[in-house]
């Protein structure tokens, strides 16, 4: 990915936009980003129709199953996608390649998710303890 200041800029494209066209690239429909993010199909639709914004720590899980920058999913600035190439830009063992690093980057963003989730599971059952004390 390559910094970009033109197709997908701020005074040009939406985050909206921008997310969509990151969704495209990494060959994920809006159905397959919303499961794999754990929220509605519909949450994903408003995102990229500009009519919601994700909060923080949905915008950084967007970043890495996406191969962006949270910079540029948010600004248009960093790196991000470059203007749509001509089909066939990239060889087959590229894109297995991209593929694969694309599933582990995801299966990374989920368990650390998982882990956002124990972690305040751990703080409450702490607090309960405590405050039983």
């Amino acid at each position: 990915m390559a910094e970009n200041h033109g197709w997908f800029a701020g005074d040009v494209a939406t985050f909206g936009d921008r997310l969509s066209g990151a969704r495209e690239a990494a060959g994920l429909t809006q159905a397959q980003l919303a499961k794999r993010l754990g929220v509605r199909l519909t949450t994903v639709q408003a995102w990229e129709a500009d009519g919601a914004e994700p909060r923080a720590n949905r915008v950084q899980m967007l970043a890495g199953m996406l191969n962006v920058s949270i910079r540029w999913l948010l600004t248009g600035e960093g790196d991000g996608l470059d203007a749509p190439a001509t089909p066939g830009a990239l060889s087959p063992e590229m894109r297995v390649l991209l593929e694969e690093m694309a599933a582990m980057r995801a299966r990374m963003l989920a368990l650390a998710g998982e882990m956002g989730q124990m972690e305040k599971r751990l703080r409450h059952v702490m607090r309960r303890e405590e405050s039983d004390v």
